[in-house]
């Protein structure tokens, strides 16, 4: 049980029912990489017309893996499963073995996504495999809001997911 409130915090969430439940978590949880950090300040205090105005600009950030990462037809084991926009990623280790995250997402409508993998390469590139790994899935609701369907919500999380699947395995080959 967490109950020293410096170092804990508590997550409370409706079930099916309408009832609550409370989960307990460690401050380590609820670190996030400086960068991640403040983009996810910055979109939490903004009422829901400008949060969906700033994640719009940010997807038209978006740039498609360049080709010297991959190619069409990309392979599928660098698909997001359970991503409704079909995004794909890649990672590029840099010279002193930090990551570059590179994606593609395939479906033109796929707003979400490509803010997401916009947010995800900007704010976790270079971070350290237990940085990248101890961002929460609960991140995708801080940034998107509560109104994503299970679906979205689903695949961004899985985009997540296969970023710090990724790192660790980056991490793994370089004993580090």
């Amino acid at each position: 049980m967490c109950s020293d409130s410096a170092t804990c915090a508590t997550t409370t969430a409706a079930g099916p029912s309408g009832g609550t439940w409370s989960v307990p978590r460690s401050s380590a949880e609820l670190t996030l990489p400086p960068r991640l950090a403040e983009l996810v300040e910055t979109l939490e205090g903004l009422e829901r017309g400008e949060r969906v105005d700033a994640l719009i600009s940010i997807a038209e950030r978006f740039r498609e893996v360049p080709e010297r990462v991959a190619r069409r037809p990309f392979p599928e084991d660098r698909r997001v499963p359970g991503c409704e926009s079909q995004a794909f990623v890649w990672s590029v280790a840099r010279p002193d073995g930090a990551l570059d995250f590179h994606f593609a997402v395939e479906n033109p409508q796929g707003i979400s996504a490509r803010a997401m993998a916009v947010i995800l390469a900007d704010t976790l590139a270079g971070e350290s495999a237990e940085a990248i790994a101890a961002v929460p899935a609960e991140i995708v609701e801080r940034i998107f809001g509560r109104e994503l369907s299970t679906g979205k919500s689903l695949g961004l999380a899985g985009m997540l997911q296969f970023v710090q699947r990724e790192a660790r395995r980056a991490a793994a080959r370089t004993g580090g």
